[in-house]
């Protein structure tokens, strides 16, 4: 089968899985209540404040405008009922980047070396992934990041595999790593993995005219679309609004209606504005400290052992729940990989795409073992996405590869659908739910 039959049974299979069942339920979900008040924000041009960069805001909103959006819901608490039909113009995109995800990775991982064969099994799994469709299905940020950060490294080993074109695809690299950045600060390392890569190269190699092409060109795209972004924000939210409060006088007092008119305060440029508020997001995040009944820490998530409710209502629920085929055999696949890679007991893991991609996976791990603040099971998906490439490269080594990836598909594609009502919030009677909690940790 052809590279173009894959990528439409992907794209297929990806609009089907997230675009079924759109719009349900008619209320809002676990964190809409946020960020449906923020893009809202930007149609009052109130100014609030969030600890997340505003580029998946912006882009909600900014397409809602196209449909004549109108803020006039509160987005108040989980479980409000919508009044009209306009909620589902800002629940599109994310569901349309989630759709999207499975062709990334699909060619991310051809890009990388992996058979076409393969990487089309590693693009289902990512269709079968009821964690990944949960999160792309209401007003949620995650589908963005991913999809642009995935996007960044299948820019990035373009220019390493089209020498002509390097300069190209290194610019697109730093665009869609600024994208992912411009998102969630956690898309930082789609930009820092590629960079220490190319620095380890450099300083082997003693190749040092290159590091402005391969090195500064990245960080210097990222970083003028990153603050773009904020620019953007920080002029359309030009009235005083709910988040002055943890703005200095002197920034409060360039909103209009602040209670600063008449002082003699100075007040700060764009830079200084946009240096403040990055100031003021790392604070936030550092005192996110206040407990959750469904937070979970690092070491948790390859196992799933905590969910997260986002919805409730009478005998219907929205899990985040992954697929627990996927899930876990993605883990043992990390476990397999790390002990062949430390042990050298086969030749094959001396594959710079393993540790690549083992790489991957542990960048995204690492920085949360410091965090103190509340996290949950979504803040794992970069580097479980990692970890299903893992999987697929490992069985792709192996003599019964074919036989492998049917039966995993297979039972995964059982597993998802027997999951399905918790990712899309369809009824269960409590015998059909309780079938469904495996751990005593899921409840």
């Amino acid at each position: 089968m052809s590279t173009k039959w894959y990528l439409i049974i992907l794209l297929a299979l990806g609009l089907l899985t997230r675009f079924m069942f759109f719009g349900h339920p008619n209320e809002t979900v676990f964190d809409e209540v946020h960020f449906g008040k923020f893009v809202s924000g930007y149609y009052t041009r109130e100014y609030f404040f969030d600890i997340h960069p505003p580029l998946g805001k912006l882009t909600i909103a900014g397409f809602a405008e196209l449909f004549d959006f109108k803020p006039e819901f509160a987005f108040s608490q989980i479980g409000d009922k919508f009044p009209d039909k306009q909620y589902l113009i800002l629940r599109f995109l994310p569901n349309l980047a989630g759709a999207l995800l499975p062709l990334v990775i699909f060619l991310l991982m051809l890009e990388i070396g992996i058979s076409r064969f393969a990487s089309f099994f590693g693009g289902l799994f990512i269709v079968l992934e009821n964690a990944l469709l949960a999160q792309s299905h209401y007003i949620l940020l995650d589908s963005f990041l991913l999809l642009f950060g995935f996007l960044a490294l299948f820019f990035y080993f373009q220019s390493k595999n089209y020498p002509p074109r390097s300069t190209f695809y290194i610019l697109l690299f730093g665009l869609f790593s600024g994208l992912a950045i411009s998102v969630k600060w956690t898309g930082l390392s789609f930009l820092a993995l590629p960079l220490a890569i190319e620095a380890v190269r450099i300083i082997k190699n003693r190749n040092y005219k290159n590091i402005f092409k391969v090195l500064l060109l990245p960080i210097v795209v990222a970083v003028s679309v990153y603050f773009i972004f904020f620019a953007i924000h920080l002029n359309i939210l030009n009235k005083s609004g709910p988040g002055d409060a943890f703005m200095s006088a002197g920034f409060q007092k360039t909103l209009v209606g602040n209670i600063y008119t008449g002082d003699q305060i100075k007040t700060p440029n764009i830079f200084q504005k946009f240096m403040q508020l990055n100031f003021e997001m790392y604070k936030a995040n550092q005192r996110l400290d206040a407990s959750h009944p469904y937070s979970s820490q690092w070491y948790n998530w390859p196992l799933m052992t905590r969910p997260i409710y986002y919805w409730v209502n009478d005998n219907a629920r929205i899990y985040l729940l992954g697929n627990p085929l996927i899930w876990w055999a993605s883990t043992v696949a990390i476990i397999i990989a790390i002990m062949h890679c430390a042990l050298r007991i086969r030749d094959q893991f001396k594959n710079k795409l393993i540790w690549f991609l083992l790489a991957g996976y542990t960048i995204n791990m690492l920085p949360f073992i410091g965090v103190k603040r509340v996290m949950f099971l979504y803040h794992y998906f970069i580097a479980y996405i990692f970890a299903i490439m893992i999987l697929v490269w490992l069985i792709s080594r192996s003599k019964h590869s074919k036989i492998i990836f049917v039966a995993l598909l297979a039972l995964s594609t059982v597993a998802f659908v027997y999951f399905a009502p918790l990712s899309y919030g369809l009824d269960l009677s409590s015998k059909a739910y309780e079938a469904r909690v495996w751990l005593n940790s899921w409840r």
